[in-house]
């Protein structure tokens, strides 16, 4: 039995029932990295004779018949954005190389308390600035169904751990997409719930509400376990919006006959290529029959583009002022981007943008008075050379900056409502195609139980069913991946798992 091709819900049941040690589980999680993490570089630091440790504490827990968390047991990345106690932790960067944290940040906490067992770090972008998951300290990652690819960011490294079953759990987060986009480039699901249910303590502006931490999964329930173990109440999350664990958990799936739904190919605004607009309408015939009514929609965005220049530019100036003022050099080219363009901002622009993200959030909730869900693609394009950093041109159209191309996600980042990115049969060039499923303001359950019941069905129309990668294929290494880096971390836990096994 291949122990990484089941569910992380069964892993989860079987480790209870005793059927499969945690012991057991890690060891095949180590092989399976070692033998596929050259080919597509994923995986960056790395514990290995802790997580052994803490496996072991586990399987002795089953044993003893003590109390299991929700995650006991299951080998588990964690995004190299978010602070994890003992284990190496550089955003990407090379200020921040060497650097262990001390402390779990506010989710990390919660999943090591319901059991996991933290193995490894997940590739982003340095400091999780853009869609594609390369930095000078790791090098880039390349996509599970082609490593020349992207695989989307910033939670690239968790999306392609996930597809390619190198790891049952990995956590993620999301500005503009940095769940969903990654899910929808590698054929698995991401979820941007309501801001405040997983606490993120260490956002800077802790009142703005543009960036959230959340799960993904090879499935919807996989996705459902590990956001009921990041979600939490915490008095350093201005705004907590509680969730009942156990509703999160429960499986509903939703009656697709009774939903009526709202798609849109663009939200009257983002740059979507033509391939993408035409795949998908051809998903959509392929699906309408399913609902009570699938109609198109046209939506007013407003100037959700400058809206979220300014709002995404003042986090930037709040996290990085101080070490641009040292050096800005030392910083990447998109954060440095990300900066200039806010530090050149007025009071009155700020303002503005803050009466527009309102104007739009309004605007958009009245869908919900005659709809239950909106769909979009997740991304315009099929993925790119990893090599390019950003599209900078779509259809022969100049794009306004290095994140335009994320409009289609960050449009619904301004609304703050939920999302969830579905893998969707592939798209024109046979690459995964992810559909974006919107719910009601704060209707995060709701939206789960309709995803759950859309990828049941999708999975019986073979033209929506989640597409695989071939794992053969990743047996190849791609040496020039690790090669991109140019300051990688001579920290003991930056070895390769392969080294750490020796």
């Amino acid at each position: 039995m291949d122990l990484l091709s089941l569910s992380t819900v069964e892993l989860r049941q079987r480790i209870g029932s005793k059927e499969i040690s945690p012991v057991e589980l890690l060891e095949a999680s180590v092989e399976r990295i070692v033998a596929l993490n050259p080919a597509t570089n994923a995986i960056t630091g790395a514990d290995l004779a802790e997580a052994r440790r803490v496996a072991r504490l586990a399987e002795r827990a089953v044993l003893a018949g003590e109390p299991l968390g929700l995650l006991h047991g299951l080998p588990t990345g964690v995004k190299d954005l978010h602070e994890t106690g003992g284990l190496l932790t550089t955003y990407g960067s090379p200020l921040h190389a060497e650097e262990v944290p001390d402390f779990d940040c506010a989710m990390v906490a919660n999943i090591r308390g319901e059991g996991a067992v933290i193995l490894c770090k997940t590739n982003v972008p340095e400091f999780g600035a853009g869609a594609n998951s390369r930095n000078p300290v790791w090098g880039a990652t390349g996509n599970p169904f082609n490593p020349t690819l992207n695989p989307g960011g910033s939670s690239g490294g968790s999306a392609v751990a996930l597809a390619t079953d190198m790891l049952p759990v990995c956590t993620g987060s999301d500005t503009g997409g940095s769940l969903r986009i990654p899910a929808a480039m590698c054929g698995i699901t991401g979820f941007r719930p309501s801001p405040g249910v997983v606490p993120m303590d260490k956002r800077p502006h802790g009142w703005t509400p543009i960036s959230v931490l959340g799960p993904m999964g090879r499935t919807v329930a996989d996705t459902r376990l590990l956001f009921a173990a990041q979600a939490g109440m915490d008095d350093r999350e201005p705004l907590g919006f509680p969730l009942d664990r156990a509703a999160i958990l429960a499986p509903r799936p939703a009656d697709l006959g009774t939903l009526r739904v709202a798609w849109t190919e663009d939200f009257g605004q983002c740059p979507v290529g033509q391939e993408i607009r035409a795949a998908m309408r051809d998903k959509i015939a392929a699906m309408a029959h399913l609902f009570a009514r699938c109609d198109a929609i046209d939506i007013d965005m407003g100037e959700a583009d400058r809206c979220f220049d300014v709002v995404r530019a003042q986090g930037f100036v709040a996290r990085y002022q101080a070490q641009y003022s040292r050096d800005p050099s030392a910083l990447g080219p998109n954060i440095r981007a990300n900066y200039e363009i806010g530090a050149g901002m007025t009071l009155a622009d700020s303002a503005w943008a803050a009466g527009e993200q309102t104007r739009i959030f309004r605007r958009f909730q009245t869908i919900f008075r005659d709809y239950d869900l909106v769909l979009s693609p997740t991304v315009p394009v099929t993925p790119f050379p990893w090599t390019q950093l950003y599209l900078d041109e779509l259809d022969g159209k100049r794009l306004r900056n290095y994140y335009h191309w994320l409009a289609l996600t960050y449009d619904v980042t301004l609304v703050t409502n939920p999302a969830i990115s579905l893998p969707c049969g592939r798209d024109p060039m046979g690459m995964p195609f992810g559909m974006q499923v919107i719910g009601r303001f704060h209707g995060d359950l709701a939206l789960l139980d309709a995803a759950e019941a859309m990828e049941a069905a999708w999975s019986r129309i073979p033209t929506l069913a989640r597409p695989r990668p071939d794992l053969a294929k990743l047996s190849t290494p791609h040496p020039e991946l690790a090669a991109f880096a140019t300051h990688r971390s001579a920290h003991p836990q930056a070895r390769s798992l392969a080294q750490q096994v020796e």
